[in-house]
């Protein structure tokens, strides 16, 4: 009789077969790596090569071309932190309105971010038609408002997360997690920048401080650090930038060319220092800016005008001190852009101080007080803003993206004045250059709780950045631990029905 076979005589269980398979599996793995980084392998599953752009690294922040003909050649992304109601500014439910006070049908033991929710509840402002195209726009922000006719609204945004940080993250760098790069970074990363004595890339954060996820905002993550934003606004202006009093015009010219001297004579003897390269051209790039920046960030010549149309020169109350402070960054972003700044990130909101929705739209327990303050801010200056670049013929090659990191509820919350978390519907809205005018895409449900037509993903919205910008979003990639990383990661499509 045969004797029952022994526990090991299985192969999977065989410690010869074991090693001489793993040494197999291991060395494919190693010459997949060679042979890809040598872009000896066929084409990829999608039919086209990876593109990396080809930077010099003296040359960091060198203009590159694009992949195509770009319809836009600079961003402006506007971010609303705290997660701004879609349903009290531009997404108009009149069955919201119908059924105020009732609870919501199917959802009446719906538990969120903050808890159980009570009933549907209608905005507190009501909703108008604006410009020719008749747009619904609420009365929290009529300056906005009358611009409907030149945005191009995504009423069917969905996210992932219903948490301030990861949603900020995720709506700056299409993933939740910390260390990615932004948007800004990997645009910045594709195609350089034509102005070379100021940053290709500048985060303004608003006047009451940074957002809550802070600089992972506009971070490089696993990019180069050249790419990250230069962060400063019209309050806090770049530090280190004057020359030192006891320090004469003259002595710091020669010191300059002193230096530079010395460079040169090092690079020539190690032609092959791409580090040295790039530091040098950090410091070249920091003493161009010693010029530039504190010129663009005087906002003195400014006309009279201007600052009125932007309520820059407002006063008297601490809700309009904040709009005028916010009004000054809204000019600094306009000068940046006419400057040539690719990518320029301004922020409406920061992170809590002085309690929940004092400082940016989380507007949990008294959304009508908060908002109150919060539409005012953002209202009239960033309709001064589209204005501006409007009337200057800017806006025909600039991209403006307003955005915030995910929406709100229809209703309140159970014991509450105010709305919670909604990542399952909320709205952003595009302007300018290659969008159309006047134009809505996708719609949420009867109540603004989920979108259920044409849904927007986040990583579609930056497909389609990156699109406006003359960049393919699945071949533009940075290869980074074995892998080759792009933004969009593997998701997202262009959103066609926008593009004008």
């Amino acid at each position: 009789m045969t004797p029952p076979p022994g526990p090991f005589s299985n192969p999977l269980l065989n410690r010869r077969r074991f090693f001489a398979d793993s040494s197999i599996g291991l060395g494919s793995i190693a010459l997949t790596h060679l042979l890809t980084r040598q872009g000896l392998l066929g084409a990829n599953t999608s039919g086209s090569q990876p593109i990396r752009p080809v930077i010099h690294p003296g040359k960091p922040y060198g203009a590159r071309k694009s992949h195509f003909q770009a319809r836009a050649t600079n961003v402006l992304l506007i971010f609303s932190s705290g997660a701004c109601s879609q349903l009290d500014t531009f997404d108009y439910k009149p069955e919201l309105i119908r059924r105020h006070g009732q609870p919501m049908p199917g959802q009446e033991k719906l538990i969120t971010f903050q808890g159980e929710q009570g009933a549907l509840t209608k905005s507190p402002w009501e909703f108008r038609p604006r410009g020719q195209s008749g747009k619904m726009v609420s009365d929290l922000l009529p300056h906005l408002g009358e611009l409907a006719d030149e945005m191009c609204f995504i009423h069917s945004m969905q996210g992932k997360t219903n948490t301030h940080g990861p949603g900020e993250n995720f709506m700056s760098t299409c993933n939740p997690l910390d260390g990615f790069p932004s948007l800004g970074a990997w645009a910045t990363y594709a195609l350089g920048s034509e102005e070379q004595s100021l940053p290709a890339y500048v985060a303004i954060p608003d006047p009451r401080g940074k957002p809550q996820n802070s600089v992972n905002n506009w971070a490089p993550g696993f990019l180069p650090a050249a790419f990250q934003g230069t962060e400063f606004n019209a309050t806090n202006p770049i530090r280190n930038l004057a020359r030192p009093g006891q320090l004469s015009a003259s002595s710091d010219a020669a010191t300059r060319r002193f230096l530079q001297g010395l460079n040169e004579r090092h690079a020539q003897r190690f032609p092959g220092d791409s580090e040295l390269a790039a530091r040098i051209a950090s410091y070249e790039l920091a003493a161009r800016m010693q010029l530039t920046v504190p010129e663009v960030a005087d906002l003195s010549s400014e006309p009279a005008h201007i600052l009125k149309m932007y309520g820059a020169d407002e006063g008297g109350s601490k809700t309009l001190e904040i709009r005028a402070a916010y009004a000054r960054n809204c000019i600094l972003a306009r000068r940046l852009v006419e400057k040539g700044v690719r990518f320029v990130q301004l922020f409406n909101g920061a992170y809590q101080t002085g309690g929940e929705g004092t400082s940016n739209w989380d507007g949990h327990k008294e959304l009508f007080k908060q908002y109150s303050v919060h539409g005012p801010v953002l209202d009239k200056p960033t309709a001064g803003l589209l204005m501006d670049l409007k009337q200057r013929g800017l806006l025909e090659h600039t991209l403006v993206v307003w955005c915030t990191e995910f929406g709100r509820m229809p209703t309140f919350q159970k014991g509450s004045q105010g709305r919670d978390h909604n990542p399952s519907g909320f709205t952003c809205w595009l302007a300018g250059a290659g969008v159309k005018k006047g134009f809505s895409h996708g719609a949420t449900d009867e109540f603004g709780y989920k979108s259920v037509q044409d849904v927007v993903t986040v990583y579609d919205l930056h497909a389609t950045i990156l699109h406006l910008l003359g960049l393919d979003h699945e071949r533009l990639t940075y290869y980074h631990n074995g892998l080759e990383r792009r933004l969009t990661d593997v998701h997202g499509h262009v959103v066609s029905d926008v593009l004008a």
